[in-house]
């Protein structure tokens, strides 16, 4: 596979790119939690039974899990904005699709079209890297790589206040607005890529690799409904190894894959995709215990009386505090590595849970986890572009990026199966409900604990990494160019020169016979 390759920015950005693509990025994160307030209202409200409603939310996570690497790839040979645009058209046309009806099928049908908006974000941080200059890159990446969790966390607390005073289709509505607005500000703002992958697109490789991830995600998602050892959970993860081994052979003989699949098993990509996977786990393991801690009524014991809207409001920090680490990213970046950031917020979310065991009795305590968390996703998250960025050429940042944001998808789609599961099966029946306990909620913290231990052991074998100032190559020196040595000595008298006496240009520029014969040598 040949490349059209620079390192430098081929096309000039306008100050507004950064809000313009990070805005987008918050919008399209936005999507997988849209109906989460909801959803227990989603069964009358659909005409269906709770487990057929899941979908709602199922269908969104593995539409996304399947665009993203696609799309990344699409972009990187025929433009990564136009791309971006066809991804939030296809955002609008499903949300409109989902406003428009009440049918359990056609509202999934449009939740999945709303999954492919999440190619944005590899697609943004592939444009960051193709237009902006160096010193705003890393900054730049953070921001945008952290907009994922931003959009996760805003959304609980917007959703729930318009899902409380208006009909729950009027968060299809909104979402269906934000998406022509973030294609307006594209079209008007972002510049797009001249930078191109040469080749042709791998079609079989999209269709594999999209069988390959629906067969694993689905049991994941539904194995807790399913039950864990039934014949169709373990049927399906066995057919997904199959399909994904076939696929990564077929890809491997390729001479253009969808998926360059040496590149992924560099040390330094292999190894930020897997502590991808721990990220993803970690950050959604606090969405899900903090609200429904929150909410439990106090005659539990333990629960914390809030509203949705207020229980929204104490886990919003979140995402906000993710976003503010962003300029300190990029000082501490290009200070020590992406490395060393990557590792100092593994230690920090490690400390955030930590905390959190004993953090359980009050409201504004869950307010102090988040506030500890947030910091530490945010490093995390804003690492792993910049370490996917300095290890892989310019015409493969698409697709590169794509595939690990589809780790952290990965993950967050495992945290929901896992946390459900722990939550699950630690509840009491009250009644015939089942009420979760305060000790299903501590083991969740331990088990995000002990992922982002796993975490930090493999940054720590994460090779030195490049920092984004290092991704490029130094500009050009203003001072004029030096003529090449001459091939033949110059002689003196009746010998040839040897060694430094041989003839070398001098400062003035002029070929000189020897150390002194220039004036300003």
């Amino acid at each position: 596979m040949t490349h059209t390759s620079t390192d430098q920015p081929t096309a000039r950005a306008s100050g507004a790119l950064v809000p313009v693509l990070a805005f987008t990025g918050v919008v399209v994160s936005v999507m997988q939690t849209l109906p989460v307030p909801v959803i227990k209202d989603l069964p009358q409200l659909l005409g269906t039974e709770p487990s057929n409603a899941t979908w709602v939310i199922t269908s969104t996570l593995l539409s996304g899990a399947v665009a993203t690497p696609i799309m990344g790839r699409l972009g990187d040979l025929h433009g990564k904005r136009g791309m971006l645009v066809l991804s939030l058209a296809v955002m609008v046309i499903g949300a409109l699709v989902s406003a428009l009806t009440s049918d359990l099928l056609t509202v999934i049908a449009g939740r999945a079209l709303q999954g492919f908006a999440m190619s944005a974000i590899p697609l943004g941080i592939g444009l960051m890297r193709d237009t902006l200059p160096r010193e705003r890159l890393g900054s730049a990446m953070a921001l945008m790589s952290s907009s994922m969790g931003v959009g996760g966390s805003l959304a609980l607390p917007a959703a729930a206040l318009v899902a409380q005073h208006t009909d729950w289709h009027a968060l299809f509505y909104g979402a269906a607005g934000l998406g022509i607005l973030c294609i307006a500000l594209t079209l008007l703002v972002v510049p797009e890529s001249p930078i191109r992958a040469q080749g042709t697109f791998d079609v079989l490789g999209a269709i594999g690799l999209s069988a390959g991830l629906v067969l694993f995600l689905l049991p994941i998602t539904k194995g807790r409904d399913w039950g864990w050892t039934s014949g169709t959970t373990l049927g399906l993860f066995a057919a997904a190894a199959v399909v994904l081994v076939l696929w990564a052979v077929m890809e491997l003989r390729l001479k253009a894959p969808l998926v360059d699949l040496r590149t992924t098993a560099r040390p330094a990509v292999l190894c930020t995709n897997l502590a991808s996977i721990t990220v993803g786990i970690s950050f959604l393991a606090a969405s899900l215990v903090l609200p429904q801690l929150l909410q439990l009524p106090k005659a539990t014991g333990y629960g914390l009386g809030q509203s949705m809207v207020v229980a929204g409001l104490l886990v919003a920090p979140l995402g906000l505090t993710m976003m503010f680490t962003a300029p300190l990213y990029a000082r501490l970046s290009a200070k020590y590595s992406p490395k060393v950031t990557l590792i100092l917020g593994m230690m920090i979310i490690a400390i955030g849970y930590g905390a959190g065991l004993g953090l359980m009795s009050a409201p504004w305590q869950s307010l102090v986890i988040t506030v500890i968390l947030g910091p530490g996703i945010g490093l995390a998250y804003s690492s792993l572009p910049a370490l996917i960025v300095g290890a892989v050429r310019a015409s493969e940042t698409g697709a590169a990026n794509g595939l690990n944001t589809l780790m952290r998808s990965i993950g967050s789609s495992a945290s929901s199966a896992v946390i459900g599961m722990v939550i699950a099966n630690t509840a009491n029946d009250v009644n015939g409900v089942a009420v979760p306990t305060m000790h299903g909620f501590r083991v969740s913290f331990l088990v995000a604990a002990g992922t982002t231990a796993i975490g930090l052991l493999i940054a720590l074998l994460l090779p030195r990494a490049r920092s984004p100032r290092h991704i490029r190559q130094r500009p050009p020196s203003n001072r004029r160019p030096v003529p090449p040595r001459r091939n033949r000595p110059v002689w003196f008298g009746s010998r040839p020169t040897r060694g430094c006496r041989r003839a070398r240009p001098s400062r003035c520029g002029s070929a000189a016979p020897g150390p002194r014969s220039c004036p300003d040598s």
